[in-house]
């Protein structure tokens, strides 16, 4: 025992005995299953067998128009998100540490709590204001504007401003927040010197505030990015299920929760997990490239 304890209180020892549970975790709960899911993509899998069938999951993947269209409508609600999420958020933050605003931290409060309602409840209700029924607050309001109610859900472009408003109502609270704390980073003496050299709230906005607090934009875009990617239960309860008109709202997500928990076929979904890695890993990629995060210091 006391050789045990000895060893135990090593100083050699004792940082992998403090690492031990998060290198479990990421073993266990991310390699394990990535190992799996890229294996399970070149299979066939039904109850109790497996069989190989190497690539053509991904070649029946790409002439698949469903799998097309829920890649087509991924990309385009990511792009949005990133248009309404990033410049928004970002303004807001400014405008809450402005002297011109008073009562900060109820207003942060107040900004956050849409973060913290459940998806399946934030659905439910954007649901009920969009339905295409004449009561609904969304046709209320074209009433009053003289307009006849519209089928919100049951097109494109409509069904897309439901899909957006409960993006931005449910996170921008949490981006602006992000952005906030990389603006309370920025030394106040910058502005201070800027005030001095007479430039106006716009040129310190330009050329202080949107330099500094590039770190914090980086890692906004980059989890925007994965969010608006792997977008599905906000689809899902806004049209109570994986089935909308046209497929307006199928997602990737969506597209491998049809495959492989509605229809069982696990191996074409292990497929589409994996493609969804890839466009998120490369516009990543891209997008970090373009802003210079992997530029080497010079020295």
């Amino acid at each position: 025992m006391s050789k045990f304890k000895k060893l135990f209180y090593s100083q050699k020892v004792a940082p992998y005995v403090f690492v031990l549970p998060f290198i479990l975790s990421l073993i266990i709960f991310w390699a394990y299953p990535l190992i799996s899911g890229i294996i399970m993509s070149f299979q066939d899998i039904s109850f109790g067998s497996r069989s190989w069938v190497g690539t053509a999951h991904y070649t029946k993947l790409f002439k698949d128009k469903f799998f097309i269209t829920a890649v087509t409508n991924s990309v385009e609600y990511m792009f949005l998100t990133l248009v309404l999420m990033i410049p928004i958020p970002l303004l807001l933050a400014v405008l809450m540490e402005s002297r011109i605003t008073k009562a900060k931290g109820v207003w942060k409060v107040i900004m956050y709590i849409p973060a913290l309602t459940s998806v399946v409840i934030s659905g439910m209700l954007f649901r009920m204001m969009f339905s295409e029924a004449a009561g609904s607050q969304m046709n209320q309001l074209m009433t009053m504007l003289g307009k006849a109610p519209i089928a919100w859900l049951k097109t494109k472009w409509t069904a897309w401003i439901a899909l957006l408003l409960l993006c931005m109502w449910r996170w921008t609270g949490v981006n602006m927040l992000y952005f906030v704390s990389g603006l309370k980073a920025i030394d106040g003496s910058l502005y201070e010197s800027a005030d001095i050299d007479g430039a106006t709230s716009w040129q310190k906005f330009r050329y202080v505030t949107l330099p500094l607090i590039k770190p914090t934009t980086i890692y906004v875009i980059t989890i925007s990015v994965y969010a608006g990617l792997s977008m599905f239960l906000e689809s899902f309860m806004l049209w109570n299920g994986n089935s909308s008109p046209k497929n307006i709202g199928l997602t990737i997500v969506g597209y491998l929760y049809k495959r492989g928990i509605e229809k069982n076929d696990l191996g074409y979904a292990c497929a589409v997990g994996m493609v969804l890695m890839i466009i998120a890993l490369l516009i990543n990629i891209v997008q970090l490239v373009a802003t210079g995060t992997f530029k080497k210091e010079e020295s």
